[in-house]
Parts: structure tokens; C-alpha cells; sequence
């Protein structure tokens, strides 16, 4: 029997679907693009979780706001394409402890560092420290590997099959 392997994007995808000789329960099954297309621009969703750590998916349409966070985060474009801005923030300036993403109030102050542009499969590394914004001309995709924190949205009952 042949396979065939089929990626999906915002504009088409099919909800996938598992079969399972256990508890539903127990589980947690999501469709990043379904997600994508029910969010607001920049939302960033969590579909998996794994004690602190957590993939959100985000539909990037337009300038986001600027994030930082104080630990290597990475971004995968799984749709379209997403150009990430850089500035390396002065340590005074970056906010301190935590976990996850922070939103900074406004653009912030610091060396540009440059930009990178990825296309769908291109993973950035979002590194510690700096701040990062994602850019697009059309909606987007990217998941976000990181920590739960405080920009994370966690709303499994919407997107959960049990």
C-alpha cells in the first residue's frame, strides 16, 4: 500500500484524526493550521504541552508586537513567509526571571541585530535575550517551541478532541 505525505497550510488542511484503542482522555490532538485560522493575528496558541514546555502556534498577518524572552526559543514557518526582526536589548532593559515570552510595551531600544526570512520548513532560533518581531505580507504560520509564560494561550477545550 502506497503512502502518500500531504503538508497542509492555512488556506487548505484537512483535521487530522488518530485511532486509538485507549482513553481519549488522555490525550490531546490539535490541527495547527485550524488553530492558525480560528486565532487573532499574533495569538500565540498552545497545541502541545509538555510539563513547562509548550509548542504555540501563531498566524502571523502584518508587524506583530515585540517579544523577548530569557531563554532560546525557536520558531518553525510551517506557512507563507515570516521575516523575524532582531535587536539585542541592553540587559537593564530585558525583563528579568521568568519563563516563556514576554510582550515588550513598544519597539524596543538596542542594537539592530538583522533579520532572517523563513519560508515554510525554515526553523529560527529566537535567541535569549533579544527582542524579536515577526513580519509577514500575507497570513502566516510559524509554531514556537518554548516555555509557558505569560503570552502563552492555553484554550485545550476548544481545540481538544475528547
Amino acid at each position: 500500500m502506497a503512502v502518500q505525505t500531504r503538508f497542509g497550510s492555512l488556506g487548505s488542511y484537512e483535521k487530522g484524526s488518530i485511532e486509538l484503542n485507549d482513553d481519549l482522555k488522555h490525550y490531546a490532538f490539535s490541527n495547527m493550521f485550524e488553530v492558525a485560522s480560528k486565532s487573532k493575528p499574533f495569538e500565540r496558541v498552545a497545541v502541545a504541552k509538555n510539563i513547562e514546555y509548550v509548542a504555540e502556534v501563531t498566524k502571523v498577518d502584518g508587524a506583530s508586537p515585540w517579544y523577548v524572552a530569557p531563554h532560546d526559543e525557536f520558531a518553525i514557518v510551517m506557512d507563507g513567509e515570516i521575516e523575524f526582526n532582531f535587536v539585542k536589548l541592553d540587559p537593564s532593559a530585558a525583563p528579568a526571571g521568568g519563563q516563556g515570552a514576554k510582550q515588550l510595551a513598544g519597539a524596543p531600544n538596542g542594537q539592530k541585530m538583522g533579520k532572517v526570512r523563513g519560508r515554510r520548513g525554515h526553523q529560527v532560533l529566537l535567541p535569549a535575550g533579544a527582542a524579536y518581531q515577526f513580519v509577514s505580507k500575507s497570513p502566516s504560520v510559524a509554531v514556537i517551541q518554548t516555555l509557558l509564560g505569560p503570552v502563552t494561550v492555553e484554550r485545550w477545550s476548544d481545540i481538544c478532541t475528547l
